[in-house]
């Protein structure tokens, strides 16, 4: 996880399961009864909030951005930011217990610009979609 400035509690990525630079990341989020947003986010019935669904999937398409890119190669280390979020898509809630896994797919880039398609399931059942974009920008060391 050297590649994402995230840590616990907002780091969202468990493991990266299989990265084919410029193509695609899966990677796995465990989704634990100790989860701190689970306080609130139902008490009596307990569901990961949308929001940080998509920002595991945000995390996941630095991964894969950070593996692709020509600058992962040089000397630049590299920060990836999310900038843009369209065609959200929810289907099924993600429970205490639940492995959340994350599938990530490049797009194209522009520039500075990544765009990905973006989906997260559980057990094979549909979870949500996005496409996902973020941009790049040297990591102040």
């Amino acid at each position: 996880m050297k590649f994402l400035p995230h840590r616990y509690p907002f780091l969202l990525v468990d493991k990266v399961i299989e990265c084919i630079p410029g193509e695609r990341l899966v990677a796995i989020k465990n989704v634990s009864y100790n989860e701190p947003y689970f306080q609130g986010h139902f008490p009596d019935q307990p569901i990961m909030p949308g929001v940080l669904i998509m920002e595991a999937l945000a995390q996941a398409t630095g991964l894969l951005a950070s593996e692709s890119a020509p600058e992962a190669l040089g000397e630049k280390e590299m920060i990836y930011y999310l900038v843009g979020l369209d065609k959200a898509r929810f289907k099924r809630p993600v429970s205490p217990g639940d492995q959340l896994r994350l599938e990530v797919k490049y797009l194209r880039h522009k520039r500075n610009i990544w765009a990905f398609s973006c989906q997260a399931d559980v057990d094979g059942e549909f979870v949500a979609s996005a496409e996902i974009m973020c941009a790049a920008a040297e990591r102040e060391v």
